[in-house]
């Protein structure tokens, strides 16, 4: 089983590390655009994912073609043939999103750690932890970048050394992205969907109760009120 907290740790690295070697700017435009970021922000509301992770899914798994699924890029008015299978028909690219997120593995909208680390290893769990369990930085991610050299998985299950990724990464789509929109962070804070307001935060404890600041109800705190009725004092 893959230590998700060392992957988190050694994607974080990478971040830190990582030089492009091809050029992500233009798709980084057309995903942070207008309508598309306001379409993956509507998502981004009802589920609590970052619009720029769905962003980048939409992109690697389906070139941003919006007749998809968000799960697997398969067509949205089919029942989905690739893993997540099963899923579909959907009457709108945002629907298909929704149940992606909320419904299927790896459960994005579950996800509470939106850090580098964080949202990177949610990226890699998206597309299978096969990458990680080989001991090789995932193309899903790095492809585009120094940390990617050669293989992939070409079909479900199928992993082929020689084979190199021709997409783009989603860890250098981000960061050409986060150059065009400085809205888009990683704090490692959670994200509240619209509707489900946050827990509120807990009320200090009271003061010790004291001759000053009795406490509230007791006999000490009727003797001081009376005081101040009687002369006079707030």
């Amino acid at each position: 089983m893959t230590d998700l907290k060392a992957l988190s740790a050694a994607n974080a690295a990478r971040w830190a590390e990582a030089k492009s070697i091809r050029n992500f700017s233009t798709v980084a435009a057309r995903l942070v655009s207008a309508p598309a970021k306001d379409r993956y922000q509507a998502v981004s509301a009802k589920t609590g994912v970052p619009w720029f992770f769905i962003a980048v899914v939409h992109e690697r798994e389906a070139s941003q073609n919006w007749n998809t699924q968000l799960g697997q890029g398969d067509p949205l008015g089919s029942v989905s043939v690739h893993v997540p299978k099963g899923r579909g028909p959907f009457k709108t690219w945002e629907d298909g999103a929704y149940d992606a997120l909320v419904n299927c593995a790896p459960f994005a909208a579950r996800n509470r750690d939106w850090s580098v680390g964080g949202t990177l290893t949610m990226l890699e769990q998206y597309n299978g932890l096969g990458y990680a369990a080989r001991g090789k930085p995932s193309p899903y991610i790095w492809s585009g970048t120094d940390q990617y050299v050669s293989g992939k998985y070409v079909r479900d299950g199928v992993f082929d050394a020689s084979v190199v990724d021709q997409q783009l990464g989603c860890a250098g789509l981000l960061r050409a992205m986060t150059q065009l929109d400085p809205t888009i962070t990683f704090t490692g804070a959670k994200i509240v969907p619209a509707g489900r307001a946050p827990s509120p935060a807990p009320k200090p404890p009271p003061a010790n109760p004291s001759i000053h600041a009795p406490a509230k109800g007791s006999l000490g705190a009727f003797f001081v009120d009376l005081f101040k009725s009687l002369f006079g004092r707030k």
